[in-house]
């Protein structure tokens, strides 16, 4: 009897090994998620990437605000609507930080009568499970995508074939990706064929430590099998994972992996990338990779707010690959600290002249000459709210 019972298990056995041999994955899908946790260390080199972002950004959107009217001006008063999006401490007036700046906005008085395309949106709306955001977040990524100020007009209207404005559940406007393209759903992974693990087929993250961070062995080696996991693409639909395992971990880091590299500086505050838990289909505190992978990402907690750095993309805390963008936003930094010293030193005369509310501020370089004004707080438009749920 008992010889038996033993033949019929190692019989159970047999079968179960044959389906593991003809179904890999479910095998892998048996191994559950690893608890490593992995300290995080100051990286100084990639802080420097993250300091001045923030009033790099201000100036920025509001060259492009100014750069949308035809004759290249607007009304000081108009510009403190749009302080929430201008990221500037409270209290910080909007005319006060344009006059820091004087070889880049030039502040006069005149009578008033009335007070690039982007080719990653497209493959943006493909990460999301239902190729749909509302406007409200594609806002907040506005600046790390590199979209224009009106892109809703500059680009969306312009392509009615690819793109529709739709009305969500909640009233909000959305934005939804009406024709799929199968030669944009190939990841920046993918598309390096130096990523292929050796003798193994899978995909793996390039990866680098902040000098001194010690990697313990037991850990490095957790690493080098979570590195031969297979390889899931952020543009497949991935809920067939199960979300408690390492195989969907690595999926969620290819999802970021991936978003970074759209960004125009590789790139995004952690606040941002937490709203889009519910677009991409993301599991609760889906943000835990970040510190579980300080290899692949850099936790920036420069200027009290977290950014999420894709390491692979700076050597020595520059950027490696160059947007067009990128370029122009370090002439821009350049002249905001010269503009900034230069003021300080006394090498722009102020001309105290009377004027009204009808002050208006344009783009200028190597203007000489700004005026005073009275600003109105008037927020009309208010920081945006976290689309995260609890």
């Amino acid at each position: 009897m008992m010889f038996q019972q033993r033949r019929s298990w190692r019989s159970f056995d047999d079968v179960y090994s044959s389906i593991a041999y003809f179904h890999p994955f479910i095998e892998i899908q048996k191994r559950n998620l690893v608890n490593v946790k992995l300290k995080w260390v100051k990286d100084t080199v990639l802080d420097s990437a993250v300091s001045n972002g923030a009033q790099l950004k201000a100036t920025c959107t509001l060259v492009s605000l100014i750069g949308s009217n035809p004759d290249y001006t607007l009304p000081v008063y108009c510009l403190s609507r749009y302080r929430g999006q201008l990221g500037l401490p409270s209290d910080l007036k909007v005319s006060s930080f344009i006059r820091r700046y004087p070889n880049i906005f030039q502040e006069f008085y005149r009578p008033d009568s009335r007070g690039t395309h982007v080719p990653w949106l497209q493959k943006l709306l493909m990460l999301t499970k239902e190729r749909l955001l509302p406007l409200q977040t594609i806002d907040q990524l506005r600046w790390d995508l590199g979209l224009p100020y009106d892109y809703e007009n500059k680009l969306v209207a312009k392509r009615p074939e690819l793109f529709s404005f739709v009305k969500l559940p909640d009233e909000r406007v959305g934005l939804k990706l009406l024709i799929w393209d199968d030669s944009l759903a190939v990841s920046h992974l993918e598309s390096k064929k130096s990523n292929l693990v050796e003798n193994h087929g899978s995909l793996a993250f390039p990866i680098g430590f902040t000098r001194g961070f010690g990697l313990k062995k037991k850990c490095m080696e957790w690493l080098n099998e979570w590195q031969k996991l297979p390889y899931t693409s952020p543009y497949v639909d991935a809920s067939h994972l199960d979300p408690r395992t390492d195989v969907s971990e690595k999926r969620i880091v290819g999802v970021f992996h991936e978003l970074l590299h759209l960004t125009i500086l590789r790139k995004m505050e952690r606040r941002n990338v937490s709203n889009m838990r519910g677009p991409l289909a993301m599991p609760q505190k889906f943000t835990k990779v970040f510190d579980r992978h300080p290899g692949i990402f850099y936790l920036s907690k420069k200027g009290g707010t977290q950014t999420v750095v894709l390491r692979e993309a700076y050597d020595r805390g520059r950027l490696i690959e160059h947007h067009p963008l990128a370029d122009i936003r370090e002439k821009y930094s350049s002249m905001m600290k010269t503009g900034f010293l230069d003021r300080s030193r006394g090498l722009y005369k102020k001309e105290w002249k009377k004027g009204s509310e009808d002050d208006l501020v344009n783009m200028s370089f190597g203007a000489n000459c700004f005026e005073s004004e009275t600003e109105t707080e008037c927020d009309m438009l208010s920081d945006y709210e976290s689309d995260e749920t609890s």
